[in-house]
């Protein structure tokens, strides 16, 4: 009501005033019309001055929202002003809460361990994750808007874009990948909205290299069980269809109970390896003294030497075990676990050191409160090129050799995981010639002094 009565009133105090003056009648009338333009026209300027305010107002208020409002408006431009801020405070609040939840899915798709790349229509790069970058080597910055077949430029990969069958997905080697460090990738593209494409990548290295190892592993124990199992059905064959003497039959039974033997060993060592992958890491409750430990491993370790060189033929081995004085220390875990590990050790270096050599055990506490339980016998050492592969299942530095001593190729396997569990670790060393030293390194948390 205000912006049409001020005109009007302007108008009419205009034409007033100047009706006033001039007292002729026509005079008066063009006088009073002009005023009346005259009243119109500097209201007219008056309000122009009000807009182009706020519309500086308005400027200021893009860089700067804090930006006051101008005092010289008032009445309808003052509440269109109000009214305008309003609406762009709430606009700014729309725009910052949609900036933070766009940064929450940006941050959420980065530590993704899955690679996630997206493509406009023409093929060029949009955005892509840190996952993306590490398994294509590419860069988040600089390889945007650049077309992704000019950066990735493996022939299955730009098969599979340019045929545009996306009903499955390929595998396939990271540009990244080396002999020393492999990279396997799965990718699949997927599209989204209007002819735009989404590749996504996942690391299975690990997975194939599962595979792989489950592979071996079958065809390992296959193969470990196929031989005992073709002499005992041998054997057996033999025993039923001819006639033997006697020191025959003994013979071959003899042999069979070795066969058999090895074959029970065998399943054992499986069975602890699965006991020791499927339970939970004991616990640091459970305390045993490392005097008790060492006496069961002198134990078995004594009568493993007695029978070896009885059945050799040969001088017994030398064995040094530490003073009990030396032992004033509890470790905490699995009594049993550790008990195998200890003998395992132990009774490799029996099997594996000419007859006669020495063997010595030692328990040493390190500065950091932890200590070390070290194996170091006078054997024939290991090949450096061996050293690193010792854990693996099956694996043998001298295949023949082992059997003959009954080794499974589990043994050190078992004593890896059963360290792993009481957070200790295994350290060779060798030299060819001059024996091997096997060290299980434990944490202070898992030894205390008594």
């Amino acid at each position: 009501m205000n912006r049409l009565f001020i005109p009007i009133l302007c108008i009419f105090a205009s034409a007033s005033v100047v009706g006033l003056v001039w007292d002729t009648p026509l005079v008066a009338t063009l006088s009073t019309l002009g005023g009346g333009a005259l009243g119109l026209l500097g209201w007219l300027l008056l309000d122009n001055w009000r807009a182009t305010l706020l519309l500086a107002w308005l400027r200021r208020l893009q860089n700067a929202p804090n930006t006051p409002l101008p005092p010289q408006l008032s009445g309808v431009w003052r509440m269109t002003a109000e009214r305008l801020l309003r609406l762009f405070r709430q606009q700014r609040q729309q725009e910052n809460r949609l900036s933070l939840r766009l940064e929450n899915i940006r941050d959420a798709l980065h530590a993704s361990p899955n690679g996630v790349i997206m493509l406009n229509g023409a093929g060029r790069i949009r955005w892509l994750n840190r996952s993306a970058c590490q398994h294509f080597g590419l860069d988040g910055k600089r390889d945007i808007a650049q077309t992704v077949t000019h950066l990735l430029r493996d022939p299955l990969l730009v098969a599979y874009y340019t045929q545009r069958d996306f009903t499955h997905g390929i595998t396939l080697d990271s540009p990244l990948a080396t002999i020393a460090r492999p990279l396997r990738l799965a990718v699949h593209i997927y599209p989204y909205s209007k002819k735009c494409l989404l590749i996504l990548s996942r690391d299975i290295t690990v997975i194939e290299q599962g595979e792989a190892i489950r592979r071996d592993f079958v065809a390992n124990v296959s193969h470990e069980l196929r031989t005992p199992l073709t002499v005992l059905a041998g054997f057996i064959e033999t025993l039923q269809t001819l006639p033997l003497i006697e020191d025959e039959r003994c013979d071959y039974l003899a042999r069979m109970a070795r066969h058999a033997a090895r074959m029970q060993n065998l399943v054992g060592d499986l069975l602890a390896l699965s006991r020791l992958e499927a339970n939970p890491p004991p616990d640091l409750e459970r305390w045993t003294p490392i005097k008790t430990l060492l006496a069961a491993c002198a134990a078995e370790a004594y009568a493993l030497a007695a029978v070896t060189a009885k059945t050799k033929g040969s001088a017994q081995h030398k064995l040094i075990f530490p003073a009990e004085a030396e032992l004033d220390a509890e470790i905490a875990g699995s009594a049993d676990e550790l008990q195998s590990a200890f003998i395992n050790l132990v009774s490799n270096a029996i099997l594996y050191t000419p007859s006669g050599g020495h063997i010595e055990i030692c328990w040493t506490p390190t500065p950091d409160g932890g200590a070390t339980f070290a194996v170091q016998d006078s054997g024939p050492g290991i090949a450096p090129e061996h050293i690193l592969r010792l854990t693996e299942r099956f694996y043998r530095v001298d295949s023949s050799r082992s059997r003959e001593s009954g080794g499974t190729g589990l043994g050190l396997s078992i004593v890896k995981h059963v360290l792993q569990r009481h957070d200790a670790k295994l350290k060779i060393d060798s030299t060819l010639g001059a024996g091997a030293c096997f060290t299980a390194v434990f944490p202070a948390e898992r030894v205390r002094r008594i």
